[in-house]
């Protein structure tokens, strides 16, 4: 294979992946001056990302894979979060609601094949098996008679439709309210990646292939991706941030769980997300209370996705944040945690009464 078809599956690589995984992982390109842009501000340099952790355990799946969970917070509280990642990331992305929402009961974990997860078989890696998962999660860290607030980012959202069309049920006794972040019910085949229409319907295409094909030398990619470090993260800020002053340490956080992240798992979950469709779920979501949080220029999951699902649940809040990307839990923290504690606020009043005390308030 001569070095310019070797350049052009790199670039392909590129865009398959940033269609994939939000960012994706820019293999096979190496040189590429754009270290400066690391220079800005950063007042998140001091930030412990990746270091906030609970009590630790593992809860087995259905087909036997271990999923590695945390929890954090008093056992006796009487309301738990249960928080879903994204796609390409692990519990870590919700560090910034982590670190505010001390006092509360949460519950954080790694969707399988992600973070510190075991690996799934590839025909296992379908958003309904992720949504087994998080029954198998709520099953093993909260009691039956005990409420449950699901927070679910990008393909975390979608694990949440997925146990809401597999398990009704849990949506009249115990689920007591659901927040979507960036997340979409279904037709992501309109997803244009911000690229002109024509284009993106060129390349669309290409992604399913490409990455299958990258997926069977992972050991080869997982090398080029550590090559292109500031090429990776000119593309993860471009790609999931709308804010071009978003601290360069959020961007480097979330590049590096995206590229820890094996590029056979990518290509294995891909055809599922562009396949989701759990717009049949959201007449069971509609029993409870929903929060929606939208990025006004997210180009993956577009805000369009996010007010189809507010439109279809009567009772839902819509936050869309005008000058916002994909990634809010990192981009505008305080949006998604002032979301989440008014949705605390709701479903605590609607099983008789408030316990949000000062401390959890001003946390």
């Amino acid at each position: 294979m001569d070095s310019k078809s070797k350049r052009r599956i790199g670039v392909l690589g590129a865009v398959a992946g940033i269609g994939a995984a939000g960012v994706g992982a820019a293999v096979g390109l190496r040189h590429f001056a754009v270290g400066r842009v690391r220079l800005q501000p950063d007042p998140d340099a001091g930030e412990p990302f990746g270091e906030l952790r609970g009590r630790e355990l593992t809860v087995e799946a259905d087909d036997g894979v271990p999923l590695h969970v945390e929890v954090d917070g008093p056992d006796d509280a009487g309301l738990t979060l249960v928080f879903c990642h994204g796609y390409t990331l692990n519990q870590d992305s919700w560090h910034y609601q982590r670190r505010d929402l001390r006092g509360l009961r949460m519950v954080f974990w790694d969707q399988r094949s992600h973070g510190r997860s075991g690996r799934s078989r590839p025909a296992h890696a379908t958003i309904d098996q992720t949504g087994d998962d998080l029954y198998a999660v709520l099953g093993a860290t909260v009691r039956p008679d005990e409420p449950v607030i699901l927070v679910g980012h990008s393909m975390g959202g979608m694990t949440i439709m997925a146990l809401a069309e597999r398990h009704p049920e849990l949506f009249d006794r115990q689920v007591a309210g659901v927040a979507l972040v960036n997340t979409s019910c279904g037709d992501l085949a309109e997803m244009t990646l911000g690229l002109p229409l024509v284009l993106a319907k060129a390349v669309r295409p290409l992604a399913p292939g490409t990455l299958r094909g990258l997926g069977r030398r992972p050991g080869l990619v997982d090398k080029a991706r550590g090559l292109g470090a500031d090429l990776a993260f000119v593309i993860t800020r471009k790609m999931a941030f709308a804010d071009k002053y978003v601290s360069p340490s959020v961007v480097d956080f979330l590049e590096q769980m995206i590229r820890a992240t094996p590029i056979d798992v990518i290509a294995e979950f891909y055809p599922e997300l562009m396949g989701h469709d759990k717009s049949g779920s959201l007449g069971v979501l509609g029993r409870v209370p929903v929060l929606v949080l939208a990025g006004g220029r997210d180009r993956l999951t577009p805000a369009g996705h996010s007010r189809r699902i507010a439109e279809v649940l009567a009772d839902a809040e819509l936050v869309e944040v005008e000058v916002a990307g994909h990634v809010l839990p990192l981009e505008c923290p305080g949006v998604v945690t002032g979301g989440l504690r008014r949705l605390v606020e709701r479903v605590r009043s609607e099983y008789g009464g408030s316990e949000y005390d000062e401390e959890e308030r001003t946390a």
